[in-house]
This record gives structure tokens, sequence and C-alpha cells, in this order.
């Protein structure tokens, strides 16, 4: 995630206040340093570090905690708060008829993301539509072609013209009936003129309620000049940073958002077209911090226990809770997670499984649980429907031609077995609980993850 390292180091300051109920200046003096370490190796400008870091120093000197909080949960408090203000509010995206225009440099990702928009707003109710008008690249076209395909919306674009105005003024008119118009435009490797040029007649044609400044996480300090750049040509409403997925520093990213006064609308975390989410600046903060987000969690389990659902109507997950756990009902589970994301996208977001226990998982942890979920489908996809319905009928001979067909080894069709077996147990332990029960257990998880005394409608405080 971006600025991942920040959070990692804060978190390892903070642990150091663990006991205290009160900081002095030297605790503080450290944290501040600490801060500043990590912002700039993040890539954020020196100015935004300078003032952030003096907020969280003076507020942290002068500020009373509130009786009973302890230092490490106090100086917690306000990092929280001072980088919550730092990021500011997420664009205003009202779900409603509109037109947004997406610019930035070539190589910013800016055509996946008018997909990823696109499947975002369709999934909101609305009707969607891409224009494409990049007559520079080439496979532009193509590309744009195949991720509106992907992601089932509707798409123009004209690959024999030469005129992106045009092409805009067109592709507006062909696709009248959509609600939201997403217009993807031409990048180039520098801040050309006639790439400046080229946006503004394309913003003047198209008149758009929104321009959206599509930036890579890995920008880096040019971050600056490239959004004062098109923020004088053509207004930055907000910004969509891209490929949060990789090992990218983030900071000059937040640089740009700060410096056309503008906000951050969209995260993109993957290559899919369901790879993107809409930035919360609370929840954003708390997974950085190590705390959870349980909005975003809850939002992803949602999709894609829908997702899952579409074509099978005889089943209802909630099914598994009054009968048999069959390995088809984990099947389905498995497709569900495997919809959510990530594996380690969705732990951030678990309060108390993120932040500092994810620190100390090695790197590899999570791909290796990745690989034997992927080991776990082949084995179920060389089962019979019979297997599948009533895995306690598999016996030896069976295990050894599964494993075969499966291309995997008998252990491993074990361990299968062995966790669908622990899966049942866990189920029938909710069997008969009443949502008195559920509720007690659920705030029992969330007091336990926190870390800083339990999640509330704003954030991790409360």
């Amino acid at each position: 995630m971006v600025l991942d390292n920040l959070g990692s180091s804060l978190r390892g300051t903070m642990d150091t206040l663990r006991g205290k109920s009160r900081l002095d200046e030297e605790d503080v003096e450290e944290i501040v340093k600490e801060i500043q370490r990590s912002l700039l190796q993040a890539d954020v400008e020196v100015d935004l570090v300078m003032e952030l870091s003096s907020s969280i120093e003076e507020r942290a000197l002068n500020e009373e905690p509130p009786g009973g909080t302890s230092a490490r949960d106090h100086i917690l408090k306000i990092v929280y708060e001072e980088m919550v203000e730092v990021v500011g509010e997420s664009t205003e995206i009202p779900l409603e008829p509109q037109t947004l225009m997406l610019s930035g440099l070539q190589g910013s990702g800016k055509t996946t993301t008018a997909a990823k928009i696109a499947w975002w707003f369709s999934k909101k109710g609305l009707r969607p539509a891409v224009i494409q008008t990049d007559t520079f690249r080439p496979g532009s076209y193509q590309q744009a072609k195949q991720m509106a395909e992907n992601a089932e919306v509707e798409f123009y674009g004209d690959p024999d013209a030469e005129d992106p105005v045009q092409i805009a003024r067109d592709g507006l008119e062909a696709t009248s009936d959509a609600d939201v118009h997403i217009v993807d435009t031409a990048g180039r490797h520098a801040l050309e003129d006639d790439l400046i040029e080229e946006i503004e007649e394309i913003e003047r044609a198209v008149d758009p309620d929104r321009n959206l400044l599509v930036l890579d996480a890995a920008i880096g300090q040019g971050a600056k000049a490239q959004a004062r750049e098109f923020d004088d040509a053509i207004g930055v409403d907000g910004v969509t940073i891209t490929k949060l997925d990789g090992t990218a520093k983030g900071g000059g990213a937040l640089t740009a958002v700060n410096e056309t006064d503008s906000s951050i609308a969209f995260l993109g975390t993957g290559e899919t077209v369901q790879d993107i989410e809409r930035f919360e600046p609370n929840g954003f903060i708390s997974r950085l911090l190590g705390m959870g987000d349980l909005k975003q969690l809850s939002e992803r389990v949602e999709r894609a226990m829908a997702e899952t659902q579409e074509g099978e109507d005889d089943w209802d997950p909630e099914d598994m809770l009054e009968g048999n756990f069959t390995l088809k009902d984990m099947q389905r589970q498995m497709d569900a997670m495997n919809k959510m994301g990530p594996l380690d996208q969705v732990m951030d977001m678990i309060p108390g499984m993120g932040g500092g226990m994810m620190d100390q998982l090695p790197d590899d942890a999570m791909d290796v649980t990745q690989d034997r979920m992927r080991n776990f489908e082949v084995i179920m996809d060389s089962m019979t429907d019979e297997e599948l319905e009533d895995p306690r009928s598999i016996g030896a001979s069976q295990v050894q031609r599964i494993a075969r067909g499966s291309g995997t080894d008998e252990e491993t069709v074990q361990e299968l077995l062995q966790q669908h077996k622990m899966m049942d147990r866990t189920l029938n332990q909710f069997q008969g609980m009443g949502d008195g029960d559920m509720q007690r257990m659920m705030k029992k998880m969330q007091g336990e993850g926190g870390g800083g005394g339990g999640l509330g409608g704003m954030g991790p405080f409360g």
C-alpha cells in the first residue's frame, strides 16, 4: 500500500511508548524525526513534511491526553488526525449523470483507470461509457476496447480518426444514452506544449463536470511540476493514484494533491478492472497505521458475495449455518475471497490483522497462502460432484486419484480435507447463535484488534 514503509516505521516507534502514561520531549522528538525520515523517503515534498511534523510536535507537547489514555494512544490519535488532514477529503463523485475527463502522462495508467472507474459506476447502478480519444499511442484503441469489454461497459473510439477533439464529440453523441461519460485523453512522455493544447481543446469540446489527474504512485518529486501544469491548463478537481499494488513510495502523488489544492478521488490497487476503490481518508490512514478499515472491508465482502451468487440462484451463504458445510460451499467461499482482491490488501482492512501483525510475517507469506488457495481450487476441480457434496466419503484410493488428476500430491489433498473439517467445526459453533451473541462476538473482535480504543464512525478513535 502507498506509504507502507511509513506505517511500518511509525508502528515500530509507537511500540516504544507502550506502558508510558505521559510523553516527554525526548519521546516526541524521536517520533517527529521518524515521521520526517519516513515521509522524505516516501518522496513527500520537504515543505509538506515540515508542516505535518511541526503540527504533530506542537499538539503532542501541548495537549493533555484524556483521562485513562496511554501516551501511545494519545500520540497515535494525533498522528492519525494530522495525516487525515494532510491527505484531505475525498473528491466529491456524486452518483448521478456526469462527464469525467482523465489526463496524465503516458504510462500513468489512464486507459486502465478509465475502465476501472466505469466498472465502479456500473456497480453503483449507473450506465457508464468510456470514450477513447488517444490517437498518439499505438495500440491505445485496442487496449481501451479490451478493458471496456472486461468491465462490461459501453465503449467508443475510432482507430482510423486523427482528430481527438472530433472523436470526443462523436463519442458523446454515440453514447448519449449513457449516464456517465469517461473521456480518456492521450498522454506523452513529458509535459509537451502539444499535449497541454490538445487537452485544453478536448476539455472545451466535452465540458466535463470533473477533471481527474491520473498519477502513477511511483512518480516521485516530479509530481509537483506535472500537477501544476495540468492544473493551470484545465484545472484539477481530483487525483487518481494508480499502481498501489507495487513497491511505489506514493509520496509524490500526495504532494501533487496538495499542490493543486484538490483531493484524491480513487485508488488503483491492481491490474484488473475490479482493482479500484474510492478514496476514504479515515480508512486509508487507519489502514496505514495498522488499525483496519471495516467500511472498505464490508464493501468488498458484499460485492464479492453478490458476484459469487450471480448465476447461483439455489445458493445462499446463510445456508451454511443451517446445514452441512460441503466442499462446494468452501469452493464458493474461496471464489468470493479471490474477488475481494489480494490477501495482503484484505488483511490490512481487518482490525488487528494488518499493520504490526503483517510487519512480522515474511515478505512471501501472502504469496504462499495465495498459492495454497490456488492448489485447493485445482484439487476441487478434480473431484466429482458426489465428493464435493460429501467429502467425508473420500477414501485413500480417491485421494490418490484426485492428486494425480490435479497434478498435486496426496499430502496437499489431505490438507484441503483437513481445512474443510476445521471450517465445518467452526460453522457448527455458530449454529444456534442469536443476533445478540453474534454482535457481542464482533464487538470483542473489534475491541481486541483496534488497538486505539475501538473503531467508531469517525475512524479508529470514534
